[in-house]
């Protein structure tokens, strides 16, 4: 039996979240120690004899320990979706007999990126296994992975999916008639603690809501999404620089815009306190907000106290990640 396996990492939001949805620079970075995974394997097509094509697509989450047919899937369900869109992209009249495993070590509504991740790693394993190169390249995962994003979050920014799909840490702008992605250089390598408040939020739900209040008040919002573009923009000239000092205080004041946002939460701010209490540098949420992570900017010494301080005051988990290592 032939088997293609493809993964995709995590990601956090360095700068930027919510703003980038508005034209506004941000910065993000993949998480390479939690991972999303896709398998595809040829499967019996003698048992599918007389089913119709879809049946014969079998998909095994083995995170929640499910497994059903793409016939069977909801319309709204993400995997399907990718499959139906590579299938209709590569204008195949149909699929041959297979077996789809995904399973992702990356936390559900957390803000890591699992949605684009899943979505990246089962899209390249597909157009792998099916010979379709073309859409197995990191421009193409990037672009189909962002079309089932948006299944999901209605409005991404595409940052995520870029981010999964090139693994590497990227500079972005989201403008017509192509978004602006740019690697950069890290001059010094960024170690972050990464905490889980534990508390889940749905990044469609917070993105609508601050839409709302973009329009209830857009000058007061504008002014703070441009400034998020702003410190975005220094702290990419920083993070080139290697002024670790300048990024952990960019990171603070970026999270004051986050706050006027309503977009932190109790549980955040508390591991944020934490973190800077015990000696981090910089200390921010990353991703939609409300729930989900916080990222915490240390140097070596700071690492054991931080990680301490960030479990006592309620973490769920503490990660930690080196970005440019």
């Amino acid at each position: 039996m032939t088997t293609t396996e493809a993964s995709a990492p995590g990601k956090i939001i360095l700068f930027g979240e919510h703003a980038v949805v508005y034209g506004q620079p941000a910065i993000a970075a993949p998480v390479s120690q939690v991972r999303a995974r896709a398998w595809v394997a040829d499967a019996d097509a003698a048992a599918s004899a007389g089913a119709d094509a879809d049946s014969a697509v079998c998909i095994h989450l083995t995170n929640l320990d499910y497994h059903y047919t793409l016939s069977e899937a909801p319309a709204d369900d993400p995997f399907a979706a990718a499959i139906r869109l590579l299938q209709q992209e590569a204008r195949l009249e149909s699929l041959p007999s297979l077996s789809i495993t995904i399973h992702s070590d990356i936390p559900i509504a957390s803000g890591l990126g699992s949605g684009a991740a899943t979505a990246a790693a089962l899209l390249r394993a597909l157009a792998l296994h099916l010979g379709l190169s073309d859409f197995a390249g990191d421009a193409q995962v990037s672009r189909l992975a962002f079309a089932v994003e948006q299944l999901h979050h209605g409005t991404p920014s595409g940052i995520d999916n870029t981010v999964v799909a090139y693994e590497k840490p990227v500079y972005f702008v989201r403008q017509q008639p192509e978004n602006r992605i740019e690697p950069f250089t890290i001059a010094r390598s960024l170690s972050l603690l990464i905490a889980d408040t534990g508390v889940s939020s749905s990044t469609k739900t917070v993105v609508g809501d601050v839409r709302r209040q973009w329009q209830a008040e857009p000058a007061r919002f504008d002014a703070l999404f441009a400034r998020c573009g702003q410190i975005a923009d220094q702290a990419r000239q920083a993070i080139e620089a290697g002024d670790i000092a300048q990024v952990g205080a960019l990171m603070n004041q970026n999270q004051e815009l986050l706050r006027q946002m309503t977009v932190s939460s109790p549980a955040l701010e508390r591991l944020i306190a934490a973190a800077l209490s015990a000696g981090a540098i910089g200390a921010k949420l990353s991703g939609a907000g409300r729930g989900g992570n916080m990222i915490a900017l240390i140097n070596e010494v700071a690492a054991p106290p931080v990680r301490a301080a960030l479990l006592s005051a309620g973490a769920r988990a503490v990660l930690a990640s080196i970005i440019g290592a």
